[in-house]
């Protein structure tokens, strides 16, 4: 095998330090895996560790992102989880296996993959057993890349957390990555879907998807409008993924009793509810952060029995990546076959 590999890597913070460069392929230690990435799929949240935006503390020189799909490499001593050939994604918590997180309530829980720890943009990267789950048989690598961070948030939301039942409403908003998985899992659970867009073109395409009704956000009262097709009821679970202003009025929506996922900041991270209306309507207002390995796992499976495709849009090649960052106020880019092939993109809206 070749004795180097490409990687993207930053001597700092900001994209115009990011560069494509040449670094010796890493050997697997005890209890590691190397792996050959095939795709990556880039989050909004990665373009903000590499531009400061979010304070992460980063190990110089970082290769960011978080999510990958590939192929075992080589094994370290005393691994047993993969042997060379398996087929792995990576997970977005490496330390996370199932349950709470390792933390407490002053020092956060956020060691992640490429944030805390190095990240998936190079040709090989060497990750602990532990930090991979079988990739799903019925999709390619490409496809595969979105489920660690955009799919297992919408699962972890509304299966792992929300215990959805069929016959229940679920409200998405917009049709970014985390919204489109919300979108397809709530469908196939056998919930009434709900779709919440600036852009009729966009929720004519969640109806193709499965979405029962798509209400425009610009064009009106959503809350009130949401109301109106309930009878009044109000959602039983919302994926808010504006945050900000935008919580107020997923509190109108939600049904007595409900649940809203707060997963997205894009109208700012502060924010505030009528007392009353949540005491009354007594929701469930729970935060997601991603979830552990354990879920992924069971996502990977129900992916795999239920036939779920993510949504794939562009294409990128792998020395296409600041193209990429050009495109990602929207929350998911996919780079895919990054070697030697193209890249994909899935795209969004609030």
């Amino acid at each position: 095998m070749t004795e180097t590999m490409q990687r993207w890597s930053m001597d700092a913070l900001g994209r115009e330090n990011l560069k494509l460069t040449q670094a010796p392929v890493p050997q697997p230690g005890p209890g590691e895996v190397r792996v050959r990435v095939n795709a990556v799929a880039l989050n909004y949240r990665d373009k903000m560790v590499v531009e400061g935006t979010m304070p992460i503390p980063l190990s110089f020189p970082f290769t960011p992102a978080s999510d990958m799909a590939g192929v075992v490499d080589s094994i370290g001593e005393g691994v047993t989880r993969f042997q060379p050939g398996a087929r792995v994604i990576s997970t977005f918590f490496p330390e996370w296996i199932d349950g709470k997180p390792q933390a407490d309530a002053r020092n956060l829980p956020y060691k992640t993959s490429g944030g805390y720890f190095q990240g998936m943009l190079a040709e090989y990267v060497i990750v602990k057993e532990d930090a991979l789950a079988a990739s799903p048989e019925s999709l390619d690598d490409a496809e595969a890349s979105t489920l660690p961070c955009a799919g297992l948030t919408a699962w972890f939301a509304l299966v792992e957390r929300g215990q959805l039942r069929a016959g229940q409403s679920v409200l998405v908003q917009g049709t970014g990555g985390v919204a489109i998985f919300a979108l397809q899992i709530a469908k196939a659970h056998g919930a009434e879907v709900f779709v919440t867009s600036g852009s009729d073109e966009k929720l004519a395409l969640a109806k193709t998807l499965g979405a029962s009704h798509g209400i425009n956000r610009l064009k009106g009262d959503w809350a009130e409008n949401t109301l109106t097709l309930t009878q009044d009821r109000g959602i039983d679970h919302i994926i808010e993924t504006v945050g900000g202003e935008n919580l107020k009025h997923s509190l109108r929506a939600v049904a007595v009793h409900g649940r809203i996922s707060v997963i997205g900041v894009l109208g700012g991270s502060e924010i505030s509810l009528p007392a009353g209306e949540l005491l009354l309507k007594s929701p469930v207002i729970q935060g997601i952060g991603v979830g552990h390995r354990r879920a992924l796992e069971d996502f990977v499976r129900a992916v795999d029995v239920t036939g779920l495709k993510p949504v794939i849009e562009h294409r990128y090649r792998f020395n296409e990546l600041e193209q990429a960052f050009e495109h990602l106020p929207v929350p998911l880019v996919l780079i895919d076959q990054a070697w030697t092939q193209d890249i994909g993109f899935q795209d969004t809206d609030a």
